[in-house]
């Protein structure tokens, strides 16, 4: 056979095939033979093919008749099929139009119809609300606390449902009395049941404050159980040092009774050094407290476990909140926000203790930060930097004990953990609140405790030895002054968080200004040491006169000066030019180091929500299920952060200050350029003398 698929290729060369078949015959057959074979074959494959397709075109031509007949019964069925779905929508309509009144009419009977029920149901309701008013009290005499609850459930809805009416007034006081008597005998019970770790109880009476709509009184008295050991926790500061106290009073009546110099002296209790022993174990009280959220099966293996160890009876009673597993994760944080709030005020007065106790003059006074900044101490005591240190030593452990609580808390919402953290750091808000006012009184005190002037006493022959030693001093002093306002900002940072950063600026341009106005007394006395006239237009007229008689008088000093000394003069000018210069740079570097805290806290605390849009973005907040929070989250809780979000106002002018912090100078320089203006005019003037 001979394939056909060849000649049905678009690019069919009939000499190609030819040859190809040619070079496949047999070796002994012709050429000549060969090709009378394919001629054959080809034409038998021709009449073949012709053949076959004159009988497929007659069969085609049959069937084009029954074709067209098929089509045109097709039209015929679509035009009928078409005839009828129009008349169907035209019946459609008519029923439409007709059918419009009577389904209006049946709205307004079905209307009637639920009003009816209800008004049913109501006075159903009425019924059974002066029916359960009549047996609510012999319901309250059984002592069946469940179905007194379920009691005034019932008349709760009942009232609901008839409403502000005349009649039911006193049922809706009745129902008020009831619902405080009912809360009253649950307490008792209640109480029992978290003390003695009665889970079943604990969760009954759950139920019934519950139903009754006593959630508030369920907190609340949960609250009142756990805060007592805590409360004991931190009066257990007070009884060591009352003991204290007591024993040294003690072994001094010894003393003195035996005459003897020997005296044993006790080791004082610091509360900086208690604080950390109290949070430890108050996040070991809660952490338990926390744990009450576990299985029923764990609970009561660890139950079973601790009892054969012999713990502490607190121990078995505060893992009883497998009662309240739907409820510890606010419980819980409220215990501890309760809990601050009723030592708030003893703690503030204790950390204002504990901040004097590092200064001999204050704890020998028994006052601290507050009384100082109160303007209670003595004239000559002022805050220290040791007191500002030993503040924020006590804040930072408190910082490292939010850090845990905002671990242990970490499957609640973040409303209540914002609140928990808010109530942690409330002892330090009167501190941070006059935070600027100390750090003004210390740097004003440290840039004052800064000596400018020399010690050699004024005189004939000792002007340039006083300008060395004064510039000297003026060039050493500029280091420390900037040392001074890097520790106050990093104070500010290890305090605040920046919160406060806005403040700490104005009191740090206060200062610097403060120590740039020494300055230029200082140069104004060189001048009228050196004999030049120090009359530049400033002052008052009495000073002006009284600066110009004085460089008279020193210029006819000048007169009986050394050629030496008139040239150490200069020298001490041309320095004093060093100093502006190093002032100027040494405030530029800390001007940009304090950019870059700026722009570190701004990037920090973007993304942190303030005020109002806390709320309304809770969702970038949230935590993701697994109890990890986003890093929203994270930057919400900062102690910066936690302190602004109540004050949205200061919030906004620290982003202001935080956006404008990269294109403006922060801190005042102004007048340091223009002393270098008037030092330039002193040496030339100093120049021409010599």
């Amino acid at each position: 056979m001979i394939d056909l698929s060849a000649f049905s290729e678009e690019k069919f060369d009939a000499k190609k095939w030819i040859n190809t078949a040619c070079q496949n015959r047999h070796p002994q057959e012709t050429v000549e033979k060969q090709l009378v074979d394919l001629e054959m074959k080809l034409q038998m494959m021709s009449e073949e093919i012709a053949a076959s397709l004159e009988e497929q075109s007659t069969a085609a031509l049959l069937r084009v008749p029954r074709a067209t007949r098929d089509v045109i019964r097709v039209r015929d069925d679509a035009v009928s099929l078409r005839h009828s779905i129009s008349s169907i929508l035209l019946k459609l309509k008519k029923a439409e139009g007709s059918s419009a009144e009577s389904i209006s009419a049946l709205a307004k009977v079905d209307i009637v119809k639920q009003r009816m029920e209800a008004a049913y149901e109501t006075l159903q309701d009425a019924a059974g609300l002066t029916q359960l008013s009549s047996t609510v009290e012999d319901v309250f005499a059984s002592g069946d606390l469940p179905k007194a609850a379920e009691t005034l459930a019932n008349m709760r809805h009942c009232l609901s449902a008839v409403g502000e009416v005349a009649e039911f007034a006193n049922i809706r006081k009745q129902l008020e009395v009831l619902e405080d008597r009912l809360d009253s005998m649950v307490q008792p019970r209640l109480t029992d049941a978290l003390s003695n770790c009665k889970v079943e109880v604990a969760q009954d009476l759950r139920g019934i404050l519950i139903r009754i709509g006593r959630f508030k009184s369920l907190e609340a008295h949960y609250t009142k159980v756990h805060l007592k050991p805590i409360k004991q926790l931190w009066e257990d500061f007070d009884s060591k040092q009352r003991t204290n106290k007591l024993a040294s009073e003690k072994n001094e009546v010894e003393r003195l009774s035996s005459s003897n110099d020997f005296q044993s002296s006790l080791p004082t209790i610091s509360f900086s050094s208690w604080l950390p022993s109290f949070y430890d174990e108050l996040l070991l009280y809660l952490e338990q407290e926390w744990k009450w959220g576990m299985s029923r099966k764990c609970f009561l293996v660890l139950f079973i476990w601790l009892k054969e160890r012999k713990r502490a009876s607190h121990n078995l009673s505060i893992l009883c909140m497998i009662a309240f597993p739907d409820d510890y994760k606010t419980l819980v944080p409220k215990l501890l926000i309760d809990t601050m709030a009723s030592i708030g005020s003893n703690f503030v007065s204790r950390i204002n203790l504990a901040t004097g106790d590092v200064v001999a003059e204050t704890k020998a006074l028994a006052k601290g930060i507050l009384d100082i900044l109160s303007g209670d101490m003595q004239k000559g005591i002022k805050i220290q930097t040791k007191h500002l240190e030993a503040l924020i030593e006590l804040h930072n452990m408190t910082g490292t004990f939010a850090r845990n609580v905002q671990h242990l808390f970490s499957e609640s919402d973040l409303p209540v953990l914002l609140d928990t953290l808010k109530a942690v750091y409330l002892p330090y808000e009167p501190f941070k609140q006059r935070y600027e006012q100390m750090e003004h009184v210390i740097l004003s005190s440290e840039i004052a405790g800064v000596d400018l002037r020399g010690a050699v006493v004024r005189g004939v022959g000792a002007q340039g030895i006083e300008l060395s030693e004064t510039v000297r001093r003026m060039e050493e002093s500029i280091p420390q002054v900037i040392l001074f306002l890097d520790e106050a900002v990093e104070r500010c940072i290890s305090f605040t968080g920046g919160s406060e950063i806005d403040e700490l600026i104005q009191a740090l341009d206060d200062i610097l200004l403060q120590y740039i106005s020494t300055l230029q007394e200082t140069l104004r006395s060189l001048r009228a040491v050196c004999g030049v006239d120090a009359g530049d237009g400033g002052g008052t007229k009495k000073e002006m006169v009284s600066d110009r008689k004085e460089g008279m008088h020193n210029a006819r000093k000048v007169d009986l000066i050394s050629n030496e000394e008139e040239w150490s003069i200069v020298q001490g000018a041309l320095q004093i030019l060093t100093v502006a210069d190093c002032l100027t740079s040494r405030s530029a570097v800390f001007e940009a180091s304090l950019k870059a805290t700026l722009a570190r806290l701004s990037t920090s605390l973007s993304f942190s929500v303030f005020g109002s849009n806390l709320d309304q973005n809770q969702s970038h907040v949230a935590s993701d299920g697994n109890g990890d929070w986003s890093m929203a989250g994270k930057a919400a809780l900062d102690v910066a952060s936690v302190r602004l979000v109540d004050v949205p106002e200061k919030a906004q002018r620290l982003f202001n200050l935080l956006d404008q912090a990269q294109n403006r100078w922060i801190i005042s320089i102004g007048p340091v350029e223009k002393d270098i203006g008037d030092v330039f005019n002193y040496v030339i003037v100093l120049a021409i003398l010599w």
